[in-house]
């Protein structure tokens, strides 16, 4: 948990267009596709929630933006108040954005405003850890985290099965278990409220 902290952490100083992403995907849950297939239109900054509802992947040989894959895919998720601080930058720098700048309405885009290619997006978060100086994992993997966290602040389980949008309540106890100690829950609980206290780059 520590890593996910240093992660976030190193994100936030460089200033990069997609540390908002990885707020989203580390705390939230977001699945990659997810991410860059967020669109302004699926984000209520005023009400401090965000609709999961649709997904950007490579199919065929060309981008697909899309309806998320399942029913409880789709959901109405609070905000942390991390995660909209975040998305708030990420609005700020695209109004300030130069004449090349093309809006396509997605949150997360390349500094032409169009949208982000998933391979690239892996290859950023890669580099970003490496810059970090955190171990690599699979991008995937960070669902895990979200979901160590929800754990460690006594989240009930049918709430984080909401945030973290799975099929089943057994999938979520599964990863609930992977949280062994009380040791292991008060440095959770710590990163948490770290992370909640953040506030814009300085």
């Amino acid at each position: 948990m520590e890593e996910a902290r240093t992660f976030l952490e190193a994100a936030r100083s460089a200033a990069g267009p997609l540390y908002p992403a990885y707020v989203l995907v580390l705390v939230m849950g977001f699945r990659r596709g997810e991410v860059l297939g967020l669109t302004w239109n699926s984000v209520n900054l005023d009400a401090g929630e965000v609709t999961v509802e649709q997904q950007l992947q490579r199919i065929a040989r060309r981008l697909v933006h899309d309806e998320t894959k399942t029913e409880a895919s789709t959901a109405v998720l609070p905000l942390p108040e991390i995660c909209a601080t975040a998305l708030q930058l990420r609005r700020r720098a695209q109004e300030s954005a130069g004449e090349l700048w093309t809006d396509s309405g997605f949150v997360f885009t390349t500094r032409y405003g169009t949208p982000i290619e998933p391979r690239n997006f892996n290859r950023e978060f890669v580099a970003r850890a490496d810059k970090a100086g955190v171990r690599r994992i699979r991008l995937h993997d960070t669902r895990h985290t979200c979901s160590s966290l929800l754990a460690a602040l006594d989240v009930h389980p049918r709430i984080a099965r909401q945030i973290l949008r799975h099929s089943k309540i057994a999938v979520t106890m599964e990863i609930y278990t992977h949280v062994p100690s009380e040791s292991t829950r008060k440095a959770l609980r710590k990163l948490g409220k770290h992370l909640s206290n953040q506030g814009e780059p300085t």
